[in-house]
């Protein structure tokens, strides 16, 4: 068994070492791994790029109000040119008998062969209510943005950390399970010995036998459970899954105390979710005001300015003396007088929303008070757990240790060694659940007092 043990270590040596050479190890504790997730996951490059996008939306609407200005440049060919009618009386000769006769019409045209126009255009807007408004809510509609995305964040410090403390948890347990093996494997050796003595019997070393494969093979659920740990934290931060890594916190430097299950004062406003509603509230006003003001007169300026010319010729038209200068300024005032009472029902569609997003506030506090309550009462029961079972895990150990004695004095029974075993495996398996339910009690309840993530 020992040289079995030791061919396994050099393997699983020379497999690291080969590894290493190809990809160096990176080491993180809990907050540099929420700290690379928050500048390496994906999902949050999106989030941030959907924040630019808004950004951008912003600078979209206010670009409204800024001059706007555009040229032309038109030059065409009249190949069929338009006629109109004329009466005849227009082109009558009493002395002509073959020209048009009263009441009658002559096609005539006025429109020359080839035409052209250059035109710059430009105007500016001087005053619109909903504009003005726009630009007050497009500061608005960033801070949004900034809280969605520090929502986002948050999120997923909260998956890192939990991710983090299973990845702890596990590699706490496979230790245990290695002791646990180490002194089984002695044990049986002892046991083995004493039975080629004739001091014990068979069936004492077969059941240390199952006893000891029925250890490792937890111990092999354990390594899968903890490759699988590993790369669930790996997904979580945002880190290529192939790139080793090592967590530099240790479980019992991790702190758990009754003292975080009961926060003596909250401000709702540490919850990103209700910052998040009092931006919306402030939204919806801002778009009660935008409707109320659709019914403002709008004014703009509106300049043109440009020359036209126009001949039967078309080298006529490309000499710059028969270009004619024209030009235009004015201004231009608009007035919504009737419009089927869609501004009217826009009103109060905008008004019940405000009214919706109020009443938000109080659903979203009693949903806060709630959150708080169970995860605080959820950490206060894991810890009373993690107690208990820390002290099952002391009795079960000095069990198993005074269990050894006896039988390798004689004044003990085997089964007695192996029912210890077995409690004692319980009880390690029992006490690492209740570790790993209080660090995610923990983590719950940070999430519910806004504490999580704090920049």
């Amino acid at each position: 068994m020992k040289n079995y043990l030791s061919l396994m270590g050099a393997l699983f040596v020379l497999i690291g070492s080969t590894y290493a050479q190809g990809q160096s190890v990176q080491s993180f504790s809990l907050q540099e791994s929420i700290n690379y997730a928050l500048q390496n996951r994906a999902s949050l490059q999106v989030t941030r790029n959907q924040e630019k996008i808004d950004k951008a939306k912003v600078g979209e609407i206010r670009a409204m109000g800024l001059p706007q200005i555009s040229g032309t440049l038109d030059v065409g060919d009249n190949f069929i040119q338009q006629q109109t009618f004329l009466p005849a009386e227009f082109f009558n000769d009493p002395n002509d008998p073959e020209s048009p006769q009263p009441g009658t019409f002559v096609p005539v045209t006025f429109t020359p062969a080839y035409t052209g126009n250059a035109l710059l255009n430009g105007s500016q807007l001087l005053f619109d209510g909903t504009y003005l408004i726009g630009l007050k809510a497009a500061k608005t509609y960033t801070e949004l943005s900034k809280k969605s995305t520090t929502q986002s964040e948050i999120e997923v410090a909260e998956q890192v950390s939990k991710a983090y403390y299973g990845v702890l948890v596990n590699r706490e347990r496979i230790g245990l399970l290695n002791q646990n093996i180490s002194r089984l494997d002695t044990v049986l050796y002892q046991t083995r010995i004493m039975f080629e003595n004739g001091v014990a019997e068979k069936l004492d070393v077969d059941r240390l036998r199952v006893s000891l494969n029925n250890l490792k093979v937890e111990k092999q659920k354990a390594e899968r459970l903890m490759v699988l740990s590993e790369s669930l934290l790996k997904f979580q931060m945002g880190i290529d899954h192939r790139q080793a890594i090592v967590l530099t916190d240790k479980l019992d430097e991790v702190e758990v105390s009754t003292a975080q299950a009961a926060p003596q004062s909250f401000n709702y406003s540490n919850r990103i979710e209700y910052s998040i509603l009092e931006t919306q509230r402030d939204l919806a006003e801002l778009d009660l005001r935008n409707r109320r003001s659709g019914y403002l007169p709008k004014l703009y300026l509106n300049a043109r300015y440009g020359y036209n010319a126009a001949n039967n010729e078309f080298r006529e038209i490309t000499k710059t003396r028969n270009w004619l200068e024209y030009g235009y300024v004015g201004g231009q005032i608009q007035l919504s007088i009737f419009d089927g009472l869609r501004k009217h029902y826009q009103i109060q569609q905008a008004k019940l929303t405000l009214d919706n997003t109020k009443y938000g506030f109080e659903t979203l506090r009693q949903s806060i008070d709630l959150e708080i309550d169970q995860s605080a009462t959820e950490l206060t029961n894991a810890l009373d757990v993690l107690e208990s079972q820390r002290e099952n895990l002391e009795l079960a150990e000095e069990i198993a240790r005074v269990s050894k004695i006896k039988f390798q004095e004689g004044v003990g029974s085997n089964l007695e060694v192996v029912t210890a075993e077995t409690d004692l495996r319980q009880a390690q398996t029992n006490y690492y659940a209740a570790i790993y339910d209080a660090l995610i009690a923990k983590v719950n309840l940070e999430r519910a007092t806004g504490t999580l993530l704090t920049k």
